[in-house]
């Protein structure tokens, strides 16, 4: 179960790079707490989302509902955060997944 919603989520998440038409061709890379501290002080953003990408990377959104801007992430093993793509108009969603074989 959680292997299947993980990988729904990462089809989501690369949907939304993919749909967006803003994805960052040269992304702006940093240490981690200060590419966090940036996304929280500029724009309010806090974590919504993560996943694992590959063997050694996480990939994280992050989002503001009053501001409603939003940052996807991708973290390497040796700390450094890269903005891989961010937006506007954040919606949260919490709705059930579809089961095996449904329509969505």
């Amino acid at each position: 179960m959680a292997t299947r919603m993980m990988l729904a989520l990462s089809l989501g998440f690369a949907g939304v790079i993919l749909g967006t038409q803003i994805a960052r061709a040269d992304p702006q890379c940093g240490p981690r707490d200060v590419v966090l501290a940036a996304l929280a002080d500029r724009y309010g953003e806090t974590r919504r989302g993560l996943g694992i990408a590959g063997d050694d990377k996480v990939m994280e959104l992050f989002a503001s509902e009053e501001t409603g801007t939003w940052t996807l992430t991708l973290t390497m093993a040796d700390g450094v955060t890269c903005m891989m793509a961010s937006g506007q108009g954040f919606q949260p969603v919490n709705e059930a997944l579809p089961a095996k074989g449904e329509k969505i």
